[in-house]
């Protein structure tokens, strides 16, 4: 089956996923904490460890890959691909990259949704 195909059945199915969750953990949130967004991007970091592992050692089709860490995991959170990314720059010892990285998403991030609020006029 073609990648495309795994990638969005995972991606609905992660969606649906990170929305319940969120919905579970929101009903439960007396604070202003954002605890679902913060439990869904730990989940999913946890996630993607233990699958990446498992499926790299273990699973030779890539559709499984595709399916579980793009597709599902994506939709879920993709503050778990972060995680990965920064893990495998850690392991080849890219430390500078690694930490530019987690700075660079990080300032970038909140830099733009503040420049995307202010340019949308409201």
């Amino acid at each position: 089956m073609n990648p495309l195909i795994w990638v969005g059945l995972g991606g609905a199915l992660g969606s649906v996923f990170r929305y319940l969750i969120g919905q579970w953990v929101g009903v439960r949130d007396v604070s202003q904490f954002p605890w679902h967004t913060f439990a869904v991007n730990l989940i999913g970091c946890f996630a993607i460890g233990l699958l990446w592992a498992l499926l790299n050692k273990n699973v030779a089709d890539r559709s499984f890959y595709f399916f579980l860490i793009t597709g599902v995991l994506g939709g879920f959170t993709t503050f778990s691909s972060f995680g990965l990314e920064t893990f495998h720059l850690l392991q080849a010892k890219a430390y500078f990259i690694a930490a530019s990285y987690i700075l660079l998403t990080n300032i970038g991030g909140f830099a733009l949704v503040f420049i995307g609020y202010k340019i949308s006029g409201i």
